[in-house]
């Protein structure tokens, strides 16, 4: 398995990935099943606040293993602070994960229940200089999970990056992607659990304190269909649905999990 070519097939999946990124099998992986009977509700949990610039969305792309949205952050322009968090982190860029079908496709997993795809807000603490420097520290990455779940009153959210889709749908496309308010995304309850883990994704570096949106948004069956239209092959090749692009549970090994909530 060549180092670039990492992915979610049998050949080159998250079965094998650590035989080239040997920190998938860390002590601190992601994603995990959430028990609620081992969570610890921890009342000095804050609530965490967003404040998003709109216009810091530039693009969206395929790049075979997943639909990204990137944001610039070469400033404090959209920041998350507040939770688990000390000081702001800037927002770089969402993606998501989903299924073959409906009823599965998120990583992590909430008692025994899967979502049909988890979307993740992606932000690094500036006091660490760059992304890169910010990968190395164990308070480097904060990310927030929000579950889509499929129900039969489509949420306008996730209309916007489900348009662009068609301008996108092969390994490598880009398309412009603006004005764009990615807090929309949030479902109405703040209420969220944490733990500190890893990047679902090689080479899995464990910088990331998780922020889980108890309550999941709501997408339409057809809306799902379309993120399963994408191809994980370029426009030369032949067509190769990108679908269950997800990470299964990791073991806890020891890691606490708190919520804001009772």
């Amino acid at each position: 398995m060549a180092q670039s070519v990492w992915g979610y097939d049998s050949d080159n999946g998250p079965e094998r990935w650590h035989e080239n990124y040997p920190l998938a099998k860390g002590d601190e992986q992601s994603p995990i099943e959430i028990n609620s009977k081992d969570v610890q509700h921890d009342s000095s949990l804050a609530s965490w606040h967003a404040s998003y610039d709109p216009g810091a969305a530039k693009t969206i792309l395929n790049n075979g293993r997943t639909c990204r949205v990137v944001f610039d952050d070469t400033f404090d322009r959209s920041v998350l602070r507040g939770g688990p968090l000390t000081g702001a982190y800037r927002l770089r860029q969402l993606h998501l994960h989903w299924g073959s079908s409906d009823d599965h496709g998120s990583e992590h997993v909430i008692d025994g229940v899967k979502y049909a795809a988890e979307l993740h807000m992606v932000h690094w603490n500036p006091k660490h200089g760059n992304f890169a420097g910010a990968l190395k520290q164990p308070d480097g990455v904060a990310v927030v999970g929000i579950f889509l779940k499929v129900g039969t009153t489509p949420k306008p959210e996730m209309k916007r990056i489900l348009e662009e889709i068609e301008n996108i749908k092969t390994k490598g496309k880009e398309a412009p992607f603006q004005h764009f308010d990615p807090s929309i995304l949030f479902p109405k309850s703040r209420d969220y659990w944490t733990y500190h883990g890893s990047f679902t994704t090689p080479p899995c570096e464990e910088c990331i304190t998780w922020i889980l949106l108890r309550e999941p948004i709501e997408v339409s069956s057809d809306q799902m269909a379309k993120l399963r239209s994408l191809s994980k092959n370029d426009e030369n090749e032949p067509m190769s649905p990108l679908v269950d692009n997800w990470r299964p549970p990791q073991p806890l090994k020891g890691r606490i999990v708190r919520a804001s909530f009772k």
